[in-house]
């Protein structure tokens, strides 16, 4: 079982939540309808890698960042950031066929995680970006989200208990696209222009 850390502890989580079009310009440019409802799926712990890989079994991967939460006793415990690993064809294949997300979202290695910094406000302000070599590509900020941090969570609790350890995924905004292999991604997020973190993983 992967890992994650809060400040100086080790949590295991049991499962990944995910929110899907959680942006209008994410939704406009994948060419998606604006969901009546909101759109989550899950990941399981086995989707957790510490390697950033630009394919999986020959299909070419996608990047998403997001701004994540971890929870202990059902509260928005930590912040941090993440990378969402999307086969997109593949996902497109099976929207086109009325068909669940798991081969082209839970796959082993979809799934990597910053570590998390302890929030005593999880509806504070917070923006994050991703610069790939350098260049900046995608940017998010809480206030362009369409479903809030506590919003997301009252939801999740009307239909699945969340263990502690376990994350949520908010959506990515615009910007998203192919990983590049051997390529540099380092991810920051701020809190009222605080730098909270800044981390960095290469493309395998």
């Amino acid at each position: 079982m992967q890992s994650i850390k809060l400040e100086s502890e080790l949590l295991t989580p049991s499962k990944v939540v995910c929110v899907g079009r959680n942006y209008t310009a994410h939704i406009a440019e994948l060419n998606n309808e604006l969901p009546d409802q909101m759109v989550l799926f899950n990941k399981p712990n086995s989707a957790l890698s510490s390697t950033l890989f630009a394919t999986h079994n020959n299909d070419t991967l996608h990047y998403e960042t997001e701004l994540c939460f971890v929870i202990k006793n059902n509260e928005l415990a930590g912040v941090g950031l993440g990378l969402d690993l999307t086969k997109r064809t593949v996902q497109s294949k099976l929207k086109d066929k009325g068909l669940p997300w798991e081969r082209a979202k839970a796959f082993n290695g979809s799934v990597l995680l910053t570590p998390f910094v302890s929030i005593a406000d999880a509806e504070q302000a917070f923006t994050f970006e991703l610069k790939i070599n350098d260049n900046v590509i995608q940017q998010g900020d809480t206030q362009f989200m369409i479903h809030k941090p506590k919003d997301i969570l009252s939801e999740i609790n009307e239909f699945m208990h969340l263990e502690n350890g376990d994350v949520i995924m908010t959506g990515t905004p615009a910007g998203v696209g192919e990983v590049p292999a051997n390529s540099v991604f380092t991810v920051s997020l701020y809190a009222n222009s605080t730098c909270l973190l800044l981390q960095s993983w290469q493309a395998q």
